[in-house]
């Protein structure tokens, strides 16, 4: 006869659920609906105890973000990782714990990017704010304590596995988010990008860009980017050379760096598309293939300028790419692959080299009017500080070489960016 035993209750506040939330996460090794059964120990566990499951889930989410952060990763980062990995509701529940997370912070604390990037989000506090974010989710999705645990350790599972990367942003509550200017952006609202890059120069570019997207006449197209070019590199330039002022000594230079994320297919062709436009603008960038990003590193301004035309001649690429067609070979094999790939490397190529032309000429004029005395240094500061920064975030770098085996893709990828011409010497014809 079995005698009787005391059972010892487990510690039930709202720290050691933390970590034994923390802990169930670690076991999603253990087979589909691994995360169920989890939460239904620990629930079980609790024997209907008045068990602060809500603040646990809460305070083990914000943890587990939290180590997210110090590793490197930003609030879109997250998001462009989910919804390659993850279903649509878990990718709308990660962020509305992101913006849970987010009032943790004073705005004060937070770097404007990072602010920014939750606002590109839709990350809003849609509960009072007064109760957990878990009890409130779990009231508007009708559900139960063991769903809710479910879906808390699958997200932490989910973050658990993300490799670290190189700091590119100051995490919330840091030291150095907390010194980075604030800068106000229209209507009083906080700016995404580089503190100083004027909001009214961006808005211009962009609507430059955007009617270059929009426009069927190639002509036309072509006169916009040129133009939108001209106007980031005659900002970047003269700005750098106002601030490298006459008797500072040697003009300083702040670096950064954003990631921008790809589409498949084609990441590689389309990171070099990135590629050629982060060299003529004094930034380097480096492709992490196993993820499809592409990281642009250089000073703040010229990162926020590559950013926004890579993204419009990534469009202006795939748009030109697809009204190609399909492709066939001699005997009827498909060879749409394989011409879309040398298409868009070629295209890549062409960009670069025609941005260049457009760089040389934009420092030329800026040359004429400050003196070579002036720009020179300022362009050489740049190039050395951007290469003391690869080399700091990035020690184990390494240069992978493309080849094309399509003639008939690399032509018309070519012709394609000869329609997208970038010389900062012309202007938007009537306009």
């Amino acid at each position: 006869m079995w005698g009787a035993h005391r059972w010892r209750r487990p510690d039930l506040t709202v720290p050691a659920l933390t970590e034994r939330i923390m802990l169930a996460s670690a076991r999603h090794t253990d087979g589909d609906g691994w995360a169920v059964r989890q939460a239904s120990r620990l629930v079980g566990e609790a024997r209907g105890a008045p068990a602060p499951f809500a603040r646990a889930a809460d305070a083990a989410l914000f943890a587990g973000l939290e180590r997210v952060w110090v590793q490197g990763w930003q609030p879109v980062d997250l998001w462009q990782v989910s919804r390659r990995r993850q279903h649509e509701a878990a990718q709308e529940f990660l962020v509305d714990a992101l913006a849970a997370e987010a009032t943790r912070y004073a705005e004060a604390a937070m770097h404007p990017r990072w602010r920014a990037q939750l606002a590109e989000l839709g990350a809003s506090v849609w509960w009072d704010p007064a109760l957990p974010f878990i009890a409130a989710w779990s009231t508007r999705e009708a559900a139960d304590d063991v769903a809710a645990l479910a879906v808390v350790l699958e997200q932490l599972a989910h973050l658990g596995v993300l490799p670290a990367q190189p700091v590119l942003l100051p995490p919330p509550g840091t030291a150095a988010a907390a010194a980075e200017p604030v800068p106000p952006g229209p209507a009083g609202t906080p700016r995404g990008g580089a503190a100083d890059v004027d909001p009214k120069m961006l808005a211009r570019v962009r609507a430059l860009l955007a009617k270059a997207e929009s426009t069927p006449y190639p002509e036309e197209a072509d006169a916009f980017f040129a133009k939108a070019q001209d106007l980031m590199s005659r900002y970047s330039l003269e700005r750098a050379v106002r601030e490298a002022a006459p008797g500072a000594g040697p003009p300083g230079v702040r670096t950064g760096g954003r990631r921008i994320w790809l589409d498949n297919p084609y990441l590689r062709a389309k990171s070099m598309l990135v590629g050629a436009v982060a060299t003529p603008n004094h930034c380097q960038a480096v492709f992490t293939e196993s993820l499809g990003f592409v990281t642009v590193i250089g000073e703040d301004t010229d990162t926020e300028l590559v950013e926004v035309l890579s993204t419009s001649l990534l469009v202006q690429a795939g748009r030109a790419m697809l009204a190609a067609g399909r492709q066939v070979g001699r005997r009827g094999q498909p060879r749409t692959k394989s011409f879309r790939r040398a298409f868009l490397m070629s295209y890549a190529q062409r960009i670069g080299e025609r941005l260049a032309e457009a760089s040389r000429g934009a420092e030329a004029a800026v040359a004429e009017s400050v003196g070579d005395d002036r720009l020179l240094p300022v362009l050489a500061a740049k190039d050395r500080a951007v290469e003391r920064r690869v080399a700091e975030l990035y020690p184990d770098l390494v240069t992978r070489r493309s080849t094309v085996s399509n003639s008939a893709g690399w032509h018309a990828g070519r012709a394609a960016a000869d329609l997208a011409v970038l010389d900062a010497r012309r202007s938007v014809r009537g306009r």
